[in-house]
């Protein structure tokens, strides 16, 4: 694992966190948007390890998609599970202030600690901090 991965899967494994406090206090739409940055994060750590690095959350979606989703490399699930959470993170930032119910924010917040518990598991573990 670099630096870099190390770096991105502690903002993920931070963002998680903050989604489920965020949830826990009456914000599940700010939630639904913390959930999609903690698996963007994980996205790009994956792309990291192989000297992948994009600008745009778009391309970082679709190269994880090519590169580890299409070839098996990590579960589809974690790609479908990614551009619906960006979908949604839309949704949040710029719909009606109740546009995400609390069960969908816990429902993305579920699938983003999965996504981070697989990258743990194929990258390795974080270092202790």
């Amino acid at each position: 694992m670099t630096d870099a991965q190390a770096d991105l899967l502690a903002q993920a494994r931070d963002s998680i966190s903050a989604a489920r406090l965020l949830t826990e206090n009456g914000y599940p739409a700010w939630a639904a948007s913390r959930a999609y940055y903690a698996m963007f994060y994980i996205a790009e750590a994956f792309l990291e390890g192989d000297g992948l690095a994009f600008s745009k959350h778009s391309a970082v979606i679709a190269a994880f998609g090519k590169e580890f989703a299409k070839t098996g490399r990590v579960a589809a699930e974690h790609h479908r599970h990614l551009a619906d959470a960006e979908d949604l993170r839309h949704t949040a930032d710029y719909g009606p202030r109740k546009s995400v119910e609390p069960d969908r924010a816990r429902e993305v917040i579920e699938h983003a600690q999965q996504f981070l518990a697989a990258a743990l598991e194929l990258i390795g573990p974080l270092p202790d901090e």
